[in-house]
């Protein structure tokens, strides 16, 4: 490629580079931690909420297939694990240690869920929005797609009592970051895996933050055939990238996400490698624990001037 086609190659392979800024964490912590509680339940694919199919995603029955027109029992039911037990034992587990949480809620999933948003509520976690539906959006057509950013954003609102400033889709298409961008009023979003830190964009609207998320450092990979297998499998993973990350904080503080799953890590032997991580870190110096709404305004009030150096997004 020519230097010419290099300047209009729409990908930043960049980033930072070999001096990363120091993100001058609150109390000279090392490394911010920043745990995610996915809610996808009562928002997954199924004809009862008018989809095609039955969800095939992120469950315990594996190999399973998208059902047209056909409802799967199985399925359903380990989703329902995750609003009736697992979201209480993630609920007990982080609110006992005092941690605070993000959570990726479905819109539609929190409409279902009265009492589970209640407990978040009480327990002043995050509550960022992960989109109207638990579906993929690569194929869905850029207006139908935008209909449901906003759509989300109505039943958001009305569910929780107070509008998303943060936005994970998951499964998002190449025009989502522009009608995050378009619509303006979230402090961050956060569907790129792209970096340790948080980083800017710039839209039609001014900067616009990214705070990337992780598909390593999460319970999704105990149902991936390369993934954990035990609860000691999850915690030594975690353990060994917050190891290197607190390390490499002492010259270049980082972040670290963790990314959980109500129906998921919310098993109990599961949920005994995540109990093991938190006990670990709690003995470590140098920590801020946070939500990722804290890590945006820490951003916005740090670094606001990294934004001018920031790619545009059209």
């Amino acid at each position: 490629m020519s230097p010419a086609d290099l300047s209009k190659y729409p990908r930043d392979l960049a980033g930072y580079g070999r001096d990363p800024p120091d993100p001058r964490w609150p109390g000279g912590a090392r490394i911010a931690v920043q745990f995610v509680v996915n809610y996808e339940e009562g928002g997954e694919r199924n004809i009862l909420h008018g989809d095609a199919t039955s969800e095939a995603f992120l469950s315990d029955v594996l190999g399973a297939k998208p059902w047209p027109g056909a409802r799967h029992m199985n399925v359903e039911s380990m989703y329902e694990y995750g609003s009736r037990a697992g979201f209480w034992r993630l609920w007990r587990l982080f609110t006992q240690a005092q941690v605070p949480v993000t959570v990726f809620g479905v819109a539609t999933a929190l409409a279902r869920s009265p009492d589970a948003v209640a407990a978040m509520r009480e327990a002043r976690w995050e509550i960022a929005s992960h989109g109207l539906k638990w579906i993929d959006y690569k194929d869905v057509p850029e207006q139908e797609e935008r209909t449901h950013l906003a759509e989300a954003i109505r039943i958001h609102t009305e569910a929780t009592g107070e509008r998303p400033l943060g936005w994970y889709t998951g499964r998002n298409s190449v025009n989502t970051l522009r009608a995050l961008l378009e619509d303006g009023g979230f402090l961050y979003s956060s569907d790129s895996y792209a970096d340790d830190l948080p980083y800017w964009v710039n839209g039609p609207k001014g900067p616009h933050l990214i705070i990337p998320y992780t598909l390593d450092a999460n319970d999704m990979r105990f149902i991936n055939a390369q993934g954990f297998g035990t609860g000691d499998d999850f915690f030594t993973y975690l353990k060994d990238a917050f190891d290197l990350l607190h390390a490499e904080g002492e010259r270049a503080p980082k972040m670290m996400s963790v990314g959980l799953h109500c129906r998921l890590v919310g098993r109990p032997g599961r949920a005994a490698g995540l109990t093991r991580f938190l006990n670990y870190i709690a003995a470590r110096e140098r920590v801020w624990l946070a939500t990722r709404l804290d890590i945006a305004r820490h951003w916005h009030r740090e670094h606001r001037a990294l934004a001018a150096a920031a790619p545009a997004i059209g």
